[in-house]
């Protein structure tokens, strides 16, 4: 999978501004009334979306960007970053009880996009969240620097063995982005 380094610390940089708590404890009160022992963010970047964690969820996050992981690691002492690609997720089958990405699958292109989602629902025991910007034709985003496109999670997953729980546009005060909140089930 392509990788541009430089794209990527940049945004490490940016985004240590960019805490959106709204978001994030969203995403904590979703996986706790989920009742979710251990959690997993794929495409981490230095962890804001984790801040609203307590220690008493086991929470573990990947990246590939390895200054972001560092910043992450820093942040929150007590969760777990590796390094990974979304790709080949560096966890066995059915790990982890909720398993989310924000604004991941955005900048995934087409020729990975079932490799990921595979990879998703592998280490997933139980729920997934994408929450992604989102299109019905997926079409590329022009504004920015990479490669990035509108996605439509809930067309991704129909290949897969879940239940629909919920397929949204997520309110502008959790998310300004507008993005689409997708929640599945794995049976």
């Amino acid at each position: 999978m392509q990788y541009d380094n430089e794209f990527w610390d940049k945004f490490t940089e940016n985004n240590e501004t960019k805490l959106n708590f709204e978001f994030g404890k969203f995403i904590r009160d979703l996986a706790i009334s989920l009742r979710s022992a251990n959690a997993l963010e794929v495409g981490c970047n230095i962890g804001n979306d984790l801040a609203a964690f307590s220690d008493d969820v086991d929470i573990h996050g990947i990246d590939l960007n390895e200054n972001a992981l560092k910043k992450a690691k820093e942040k929150h002492p007590t969760f777990i970053f590796k390094k990974g690609s979304i790709t080949v997720i560096p966890y066995p089958d059915n790990y982890f009880d909720f398993v989310f990405t924000h604004n991941t699958m955005n900048y995934i292109t087409d020729e990975y996009m079932s490799k990921a989602i595979s990879e998703l629902f592998r280490v997933s025991k139980k729920y997934v969240t994408n929450c992604e910007k989102f299109s019905e034709a997926e079409e590329k985003l022009d504004s920015e620097k990479t490669s990035c496109w509108n996605r439509n999670m809930i067309k991704r997953w129909m290949e897969y063995k879940v239940k629909i729980i919920s397929n949204v546009e997520m309110h502008e005060e959790i998310e300004p982005d507008k993005v689409k909140f997708t929640l599945v089930r794995k049976l």
